[in-house]
């Protein structure tokens, strides 16, 4: 019995099925992703998009979509489903009755006494979908039409009718090749039976409409090109493959060999954690011979220094046990971000992160020497890259502590912008910068006692005790019972934020006890939900609690009242440490929810965010490698403590 199910009162519940999407990604870096009913609400939804590395690697999308028609004794019955304004044509949905996501997304139809199925797999190691059709049921052989909807184009933009693209194709076995535009790899569409024809009519279907483009007041509207569609007679009990890669032409007679084979390498899923760890697996992308992180699906990149920073111990270490891919990882993001870990970046934290991955992974393996002789020497040039006048973004001040200053630029995570102007500029001393500073320095100095060089611990000694002595007179309000967000030229900024929380978790503190247990009472009472920590208390005049609206409204709830799921890894590692094993059900707690939520957004995925007022409704990436490293954080912190209770 699959895992997460839909049944065909909510399938064809048009307000219901389009609000939640399934995603499919594989190791190459394509990935597949449309609703439940195979109706496209997004500019990024469709069948197959793939990173074209002649335009930099970035994600283009080929097959929008295919639309099926069966015809039983020369009636016609249409699967598809499109948006034309306010218009649904055709309305295949309304022959769903049954909707499978494991092990691989599975659609049941029946029309009358045809009862038809459409499974969806992509190809682990190649930019290839396949969509397996079986008729399992008829009074007689059918015929099964299919007509492929090509856009050819980035995944944020949208297309239309141009006098540019080819629309010529070529043969090959069992199907026909297309290249809309030059620079684009082939999209070679075959399928399993040899009887099969293809049959030539282009044109082009003008206004398809992304009903969430519309509703979040983005451009909305695409012309697809279809060339013709494919043709096949099936039996009872007969079935099909359908096969669209963008690599050389496949044996067309493998594909129904090559999708079991697919379908057989995804392992059962029993539990949420094995959810937890199929999710984590998406995020991993090898191409070109290189491992990297994906921040999130169908819009985030691939390879961003924060996003794989937070997320590495937890996609390959708590997920996995894979050492060695963490390493890779890393090696790889070190390599490709030496500019943003030396010179600049617009989120100055994010290099001083490395410490805590770095403290991550010692936590692991207990391979603390092995880890410092490999990345001692690039925490160290990081921690020296902060030094006055080598950087223009960020440098430490006399008091040791770090001032970040750009005028109009968002220093940190939080950085969404409305019409060019920051929502959150936070210019001055950060308080999560500097607290990731401070053990930053004290971590590099533990390792060079140990296993380094006297210079480093001689000069950096003094920075740290410079931070010790002006952090907390700086950040902490006794009256509020809490750190300041951040402090500039007027002085503190007592905006109750999550940020704080990077001061009280860091395994090196630069506040004492009685700082944290207040810090923690205050957060625990205003910015905890059970579905991550709100950026913004609810007290403040600026929260926002939904994160709905127009793009404007939308921007101003970022960061200012969503929960954030990434977060609670940090909560949960503070609450452990003070409440040891007595913390244990509580963390259950408060990450239930969110496999509650599986059914939602992206089935079977975890959000980016969620709204910060009840009943917390996911938005954003629709499946996010903080959030999912995040929860198996927790989960690791769980099963450790209870072993301790063992």
């Amino acid at each position: 019995m699959a895992f997460l199910k839909f049944n065909k009162a909510e399938l064809v519940n048009l307000e219901y099925s389009l609000r939640r999407e399934i995603i499919l990604a594989n190791k190459t870096g394509a990935y597949c992703n449309t609703s439940i009913v195979t109706c496209n609400t997004r500019r990024y939804h469709g069948l197959l998009a793939v990173p074209v590395d002649r335009f930099g690697g970035d994600q283009y999308l080929l097959l929008s979509s295919v639309d099926e028609s069966v015809v039983l004794r020369g009636k016609r019955f249409n699967l598809g489903i499109h948006c034309y304004g306010d218009i649904y044509e055709p309305r295949g949905h309304k022959y769903i009755i049954d909707f499978d996501a494991d092990p691989v997304p599975t659609i049941t139809y029946k029309i009358g006494s045809i009862v038809f199925t459409k499974s969806i797999v992509l190809v682990p190691d190649n930019d290839q979908v396949l969509i397996k059709y079986e008729l399992v049921s008829a009074p007689s052989e059918v015929e099964l039409q299919l007509k492929p909807f090509l856009a050819f184009r980035r995944v944020h933009d949208l297309t239309g009718e141009n006098g540019a693209a080819r629309t010529g194709w070529k043969d090959i076995q069992n199907g026909v090749a297309f290249n809309m535009y030059e620079g684009f790899p082939d999209l070679n569409l075959q399928v399993s039976d040899s009887k099969a024809t293809f049959h030539a009519l282009s044109y082009w279907y003008k206004g398809i409409t992304y009903s969430d483009e519309y509703r979040r007041g983005f451009d909305c509207r695409e012309d697809l090109y279809v060339p013709g569609s494919f043709v096949l007679t099936l039996t009872p009990g007969q079935s099909v493959v359908f096969s669209a890669a963008a690599v050389d032409p496949v044996n067309a007679t493998s594909l129904k060999r090559k999708f079991t084979t697919a379908v057989g390498k995804i392992g059962p899923i029993t539990s949420f954690h094995d959810q937890l760890a199929r999710t984590a697996d998406l995020f991993i992308r090898h191409r070109g011979g290189k491992k990297q992180i994906t921040a999130g699906f169908s819009w985030s990149y691939t390879g961003l220094l924060r996003e794989t920073l937070v997320s590495l111990a937890g996609l390959t270490l708590y997920a996995k046990d894979d050492p060695k891919e963490f390493e890779e990882i890393l090696d790889n993001l070190i390599e490709d971000e030496k500019e943003r870990l030396y010179r600049r970046t617009t989120q100055v934290e994010s290099p001083l992160y490395m410490a805590v991955t770095l403290q991550q992974y010692i936590a692991y393996t207990g391979r603390e020497k092995h880890a410092w002789t490999k990345y001692g020497d690039v925490l160290k040039k990081i921690i020296e890259s902060y030094a006055p006048g080598r950087r223009n973004e960020v440098a430490m001040q006399p008091n040791g502590l770090l001032w970040a200053q750009m005028d109009g630029v968002a220093l940190s995570w939080m950085n969404a912008y409305i019409g060019g102007r920051a929502v959150t500029e936070r210019a001055g001393y950060q308080v999560e910068t500097n607290a990731m500073w401070y053990n930053a320095i004290c971590f590099a100095l533990d390792m060079e006692s140990k296993y380094g060089k006297t210079s480093f611990s001689d000069e950096w000694s003094q920075v740290k005790s410079l931070i010790e002595n002006s952090f907390k007179e700086i950040f902490w309000d006794p009256s509020a019972g809490f750190l300041a967000d951040y402090v500039d030229n007027y002085g503190r900024h007592m905006d109750l934020r999550p940020n704080q929380l990077w001061a009280i978790s860091m395994d090196y503190c630069p506040v004492d006890d009685e700082v944290v247990s207040s810090v923690m009472r205050v957060i625990s009472s205003e910015l905890v939900t059970r579905r991550g920590i709100r950026s913004l208390s609810p007290r403040d005049s600026r929260y926002k609690g939904v994160y709905e609206g127009s793009q404007v409204e939308r921007d101003l709830a970022f960061h200012n009242g969503c929960a954030f799921p990434y977060l609670l890894a940090q909560y949960c590692y503070v609450c452990f440490r003070m409440m040891g094993k007595n913390f244990i059900k509580k963390a259950e707690w408060l990450t239930e929810g969110f496999y509650k939520d599986l059914s939602k957004h992206g089935v079977g995925s975890f959000s980016e965010l969620y709204d910060g007022d009840p009943p917390h409704e996911p938005h954003g990436a629709i499946s996010s490698a903080l959030a999912t490293a995040a929860l198996l954080n927790v989960n690791y912190l769980i099963e450790k403590y209870r072993e301790v209770e063992l």
